[in-house]
């Protein structure tokens, strides 16, 4: 008999719950709303939000609107975004999330202390939080997405390095070995391990979890950067993790041979998409 385990730790973080939960406290008043992005990223769950009333839109649609509520996600927002609210009469329901908030403010302080020194943001270009991040340094921080683009950072410059909250601790930490070493004097060197202890902490829970299973499903938006770290994780313990956004993409074949089913997600994965994946698998197996 096939034995299926959903793990506990998995799910929604708390940035992503207070953001689906002031969404449906305004949709249940008002029946209608506007997020700026994806609220969170997986399909599946803004599919049911969008049943609910939420409308998504990019920042062109937004530029046009006037007078109305919009709600900013966990990932957050650069100061222009709240400027252009005010100026068209936009009412913010602000769902930014307070670890993001947080780092989004010291980023700034240290832009305004520091005006000769270069930010660095360690994280993914063009992600959401990234340029709610590069946006506090009015569009001069660098970015870089690994150890393979460090040369785009000067070492005779006194460097802050920051992170996106999402991004893994083992290649920040990469970042911060390598700039330790090759910053030139009298240059400074400072650095601010801002990765989210939510996201940092689940790495070590979903191998632990994959090791005990011989099948691993992982439920996670494709868009998802912590689902694809996570994952990734996953991937190096248990060779047989296979990464799906809807229990319609599980392939009966992955299920061959297996006695265990270990199921897991990303903090942007609803449990109740997990749990459907569960219903899939059990349905293969008993047909």
């Amino acid at each position: 008999m096939l034995n299926i385990e959903i793990d506990e730790g998995s799910g929604f973080c708390f940035g992503v719950t207070t953001a689906i939960n002031k969404a449906e406290e305004e949709l249940a008043k008002h029946h209608q709303l506007y997020c700026l992005g994806d609220i969170v990223h997986n399909g599946r769950e803004c599919d049911r939000l969008r049943e609910m009333g939420l409308e998504m839109i990019d920042h062109e649609a937004f530029s046009k609107l006037h007078d109305t509520k919009v709600l900013l996600r966990a990932h957050g927002e650069p100061p222009s975004t709240y400027e252009q609210a005010e100026r068209q009469g936009i009412t913010i329901i602000d769902a930014t999330c307070p670890v993001v908030l947080g780092l989004q403010r010291r980023i700034k302080r240290v832009y305004h202390d520091y005006p000769d020194a270069q930010i660095v943001i360690y994280g993914k270009p063009g992600h959401a939080e990234v340029l709610g991040l590069v946006g506090q340094t009015n569009g001069t921080a660098i970015v870089i997405a690994d150890i393979s683009e460090i040369d785009r950072v000067d070492m005779n410059r006194t460097t802050f390095l920051f992170s996106q909250t999402t991004k893994s601790l083992d290649g920040f930490q990469q970042v911060v070995e390598h700039m330790t070493q090759h910053i030139v004097a009298p240059a400074e060197f400072h650095y601010f391990d801002t990765i989210c202890r939510r996201v940092a902490n689940r790495l070590e829970g979903v191998r632990d979890f994959a090791k005990k299973h011989d099948v691993v499903l992982f439920v996670s938006g494709l868009k998802s950067s912590n689902g694809r770290v996570l994952c990734e994780a996953c991937c190096s313990v248990n060779p047989r993790t296979h990464l799906i956004d809807d229990p319609e993409a599980l392939d009966p074949a992955w299920l061959e041979g297996a006695s265990t089913v270990g199921i897991c997600g990303a903090t942007s994965t609803p449990k109740w998409l997990m749990e459907r994946c569960a219903e899939k698998a059990r349905s293969l197996i008993n047909n």
